[in-house]
């Protein structure tokens, strides 16, 4: 082997080593909670390693003493970093290593200051978070509710809201939250119900044939009423008391303070009407298809209107499986035979398989039977003619 060989080869280990070793203290430079003491350390661990070999080679039969010395030294300095290095891999479960912190907004100032009523200061504490983090949705939800409600600048609610819904990207479920906010706030601040249908229709428009846009059409089907509690509450109106029943405790029965029944054919007519305007409200839908079964005896209409609401797209697993066994109920309740019940059941299983109502549904058809015997019209019993006054006659015939 040639001189230049072992020089080359020798170079080359020394550089390998050298590198572990300044990237190792690079490493623990960088890791380190006080960097200017481990330079510190090492200011002074170099000479005493250089002290070290000197005086090993300089003087033979003290050398081994001078060395352990500087050893315990250099091993007093460096031993809490050591002992960090190897402990890191067992703590780093626990505390997470050294791996940084996910950069986040906080917003803990910024409702520090709206709690003080510093509305303006709170606006600006937000927006310094905004600038870092622009598509955070917590920060734009709590900016509009800082415009809309305490500010009462609903109009500038809206644009933050329509910034953050118009992005590309913006996720569909905060979308849809966002448009409802607005919808509450179009409410609530200005029972204005055209501008919350507004909002609400956006996102029927934007996700078409979602479970998002069913929630938005059930929400607009149901506007009307919740305008009219709105408007009562600000514009109450002199209360007629009907005339209380005279001579109540002389009442032979309690027939006349009974409520008035609601008609259910005036019910059903309303609903239709309703509907032909909202088709997709699935509350009104299935109160009508109980009014059809339990009033008019039509378990087909019923049938007809559940399975609309049982066929239409995007609907969730546990309305679904809710209508289901609502029309397994009528069934029941109607008369329907052992075959047909079973069948609606084992739609349920068919259709969720691994969901929490198909065992439901297996546990009700293992007890269909005995379900639908309780349903049953129990026969009439006649009684036979016995004589009257039997135990007042006198002179009873006696018993031989």
């Amino acid at each position: 082997m040639s001189t230049t060989y072992k020089i080359v080869e020798g170079t080359t280990g020394l550089v390998v080593i050298l590198g572990i070793i300044g990237w190792g203290l690079f490493r623990m430079l960088k890791r380190s909670y006080d960097p200017a003491q481990v330079l510190f350390k090492l200011a002074i661990t170099v000479p005493l390693v250089i002290a070290c070999f000197i005086g090993a080679i300089e003087l033979s039969y003290y050398g081994p003493f001078v060395m352990i010395i500087l050893g315990v030294a250099i091993s007093v300095m460096w031993a809490p970093h050591l002992g960090e290095w190897l402990c890191k891999p067992l703590t780093g479960l626990y505390d997470g290593s050294d791996e940084p912190p996910v950069p986040k907004p906080y917003y803990s100032i910024a409702r520090s200051l709206r709690m003080k009523g510093k509305f303006l200061e709170a606006v600006v504490e937000i927006r310094k978070q905004l600038a870092r983090f622009p598509n955070d949705f917590e920060g734009v939800i709590l900016l509009a509710g800082i415009q809309a409600e305490n500010l009462q600048d609903l109009p500038g609610a809206e644009i933050t809201l329509n910034h953050f819904c118009d992005r590309p990207g913006a996720p569909p479920k905060q979308v849809a939250a966002a448009m409802n906010h607005l919808a509450d706030w179009q409410l609530k601040l200005m029972q204005d119900a055209d501008s919350a249908r507004a909002a609400l229709e956006k996102i029927v428009m934007r996700f078409p044939d979602t479970e998002l846009a069913l929630l938005a059409a059930q929400r607009i089907a149901h506007l009307g009423g919740t305008e009219k509690i709105l408007l009562e509450a600000h514009d109450r109106q002199p209360l007629a008391v009907p005339e209380g029943v005279k001579n109540i405790g002389l009442l032979e029965t309690s027939g006349p303070l009974a409520p008035a029944e609601i008609d259910p054919a005036q019910l059903a007519a309303d609903y239709v009407k309703h509907l032909m305007q909202h088709p997709l409200d699935t509350e009104v839908r299935e109160k009508l298809a109980i009014i059809y079964a339990d009033h008019y005896q039509r378990l087909d209409l019923a049938a007809g209107e559940l399975e609309q609401l049982i066929e239409q797209p995007n609907q969730p697993s546990k309305r679904v499986a809710h209508w289901l066994n609502l029309l397994a109920d009528l069934q029941v309740r109607h008369g329907a035979d052992y075959d047909t019940v079973r069948g609606t059941l084992e739609k349920i299983v068919d259709r969720f398989p691994d969901l929490a109502v198909a065992e439901m549904a297996r546990t009700r058809l293992g007890h269909l039977k005995t379900e639908l015997k309780g349903h049953q019209a129990t026969p009439d019993v006649k009684l036979g003619v016995y004589e009257q006054n039997l135990g007042l006659k006198y002179g009873s015939p006696r018993r031989l």
